[in-house]
């Protein structure tokens, strides 16, 4: 088995005054060793909250309702809080949203960069100062930048030491949550190429977290389409831009200007996302679906795969396999 992560049936709650609130409902997705998969959607989709579940980050009022994440063969979920700090930065790793903006204003980066360091692995402080300024190379950062405080750096560099901070202890995977957010285009690009860069060198795998799905299809082997704490598509890259199956997918599409071609003009998507605690009958997305069909109203899609990838939409029903069909055939071969 190739798969680094394994993610089944994951259902996260939020309690609320109004009741409980679905933020993700029974997604299921795995991320090969050394692959790029990506989650895209709306703001509030259960993207983020997806990666909090993943990096045991999640705090009340939320919490894992159901399900099972399995990381090369260990499952996360039984794990006590000891337990996961033994495989957190070794194994894993997250990048926050707006992750040039999480680190201590009044303190230098090497204390920040050793404090992460020896939290997690044993060694002597002088290994752990070589070791920073090793890191802060990786991402094209001058040594001498270890005795400066955030403020006196760029928005750019301060990310790529979030980066630097993330690669500390070479984890198997890295979830990286919007990590060019709040960046101009110019200085996103230069984070996305190192990105690529450094994951080619170790090999490590990424969860991509972002809601510019141009973006997304640059660099992603697969993508994951998430609506109202659903997972409604799953395709390569390259199968996607070819053309997308859910009528959601394809609206995220044309919300897009093209970067070739002739001009177009933009759709978009109209109406809201769903209440989650009221969430409509049948499909989440019937309401602002233009092919929305009756019985749209009274069921739910079940998520079906083929050699495309996986969708959940009642225009494919008797097109493919249940995930149940594809799990029985993969734990087979």
């Amino acid at each position: 088995m190739n798969d680094l992560l394994r993610v089944e049936n994951l259902n996260i709650q939020y309690d609320s005054p109004r009741g409980k609130v679905n933020a993700v409902k029974n997604i299921s997705f795995t991320i090969k060793k050394g692959e790029i998969f990506g989650l895209v959607g709306e703001s509030g989709c259960g993207k983020s909250t997806t990666a909090f579940g993943i990096s045991r980050l999640l705090r009340p009022p939320a919490q894992i309702a159901g399900g099972s994440i399995i990381l090369d063969g260990t499952e996360l979920t039984n794990l006590t809080d000891q337990e996961f700090d033994k495989i957190r930065w070794s194994k894993i790793s997250i990048i926050l949203q707006s992750a040039m903006n999480n680190l201590n204003p009044v303190i230098k980066i090497q204390d920040q960069l050793i404090d992460a360091i020896l939290a997690h692995k044993k060694m002597a402080v002088k290994d752990a100062v070589n070791h920073a300024k090793y890191l802060l190379n990786l991402v094209d950062i001058s040594e001498e930048r270890l005795n400066s405080f955030p403020h006196e750096l760029s928005g750019g560099m301060r990310q790529r030491i979030v980066i630097a901070m993330a690669l500390a202890l070479k984890p198997d995977l890295i979830i990286m949550d919007e990590p060019t957010t709040a960046l101009d285009v110019v200085v996103q690009n230069g984070i996305i190429k190192k990105i690529l860069t450094l994951q080619k060198e170790f090999g490590f795998s990424i969860l991509f977290i972002t809601h510019d799905l141009p973006l997304m299809l640059e660099i992603c082997d697969r993508v994951g389409v998430m609506y109202a704490g659903e997972l409604v598509e799953v395709m390569k890259r390259e199968e996607l831009l070819q053309g997308a199956r859910h009528p959601y997918t394809k609206g995220l599409l044309q919300s897009f200007p093209p970067l070739k071609g002739k001009k177009t003009r933009l759709k978009g998507i109209p109406g809201h996302p769903p209440d989650l605690i009221n969430p409509p009958k049948g499909c989440n997305f019937h309401p602002r679906c233009p092919h929305m069909m009756p019985h749209c109203k009274l069921h739910e899609p079940e998520i079906l795969g083929d050699e495309k990838g996986l969708v959940a939409c009642h225009l494919y029903e008797g097109e493919g396999d249940t995930l149940e069909q594809i799990s029985a055939t993969s734990e087979g071969n």
